[in-house]
């Protein structure tokens, strides 16, 4: 097989492994399903006209998401898109990260006084409660924090990927991850106590 046609092979089986978490990205980006798929697309467009500028091969997933990041800036971002209709079910999927970690878990890697009701033998039932509470608790972060949650807790990069990513320093990234997740914890307490699981 020439190496042209090596190439792309390759790339469409990247893209193909990816897709489901660029979409879900797209759709927390733009939050409107037809914008999401045109974003995906144009995305998957420029990533295969820049592939020679992918160096490492196996730094394909903070490469393409950092082509999808940029498109929606350079885009999306400076017009209005069609109004928001988000499907929490179709954004969130089962409530796990593509690695099968709990979305849940995001809250609870910090040690936090917000979060000491979460180790209670109610957790199966408070993970089940709040998955759709968490994803509509990152849709109203402030969109550099929303995209950073996302990236790192979500679709499971590490802080150098995402500030890859983002292009900013991984002391960025930290900084955003610490203020998200505060903004995140403080609506789920709310939420807890509210649903009775907190006295």
């Amino acid at each position: 097989m020439p190496d042209a046609a090596r190439r792309k092979d390759e790339f469409s089986r990247r893209i193909e492994e990816n897709m489901d978490s660029l979409y879900a990205l797209a759709l927390r980006l733009t939050r409107n399903g037809a914008d999401a798929e045109d974003l995906v697309a144009e995305s998957v467009v420029k990533a295969w006209s820049a592939i020679q500028t992918l160096e490492d091969p196996g730094r394909f997933r903070p490469w393409i998401f950092r082509i999808l990041h940029n498109c929606f800036v350079s885009e999306y971002r400076k017009k209005s898109v069609r109004p928001a209709e988000i499907s929490y079910d179709e954004a969130a999927g089962d409530g796990k990260s593509h690695d099968g970690h709990e979305i849940a878990s995001l809250l609870i890697e910090q040690p936090d006084d917000f979060l000491l009701w979460w180790a209670n033998p109610e957790r199966e039932f408070a993970n089940n409660l709040l998955r759709e509470d968490i994803m509509a608790a990152i849709d109203t972060l402030p969109q550099a924090f929303r995209i950073t949650v996302l990236l790192i807790n979500v679709e499971d990069l590490s802080y150098d990927e995402a500030a890859e990513v983002l292009g900013v320093s991984p002391g960025t990234i930290r900084s955003r991850m610490n203020r998200g997740r505060t903004l995140l914890q403080k609506a789920l307490w709310q939420h807890a106590r509210d649903a009775g699981l907190v006295a």
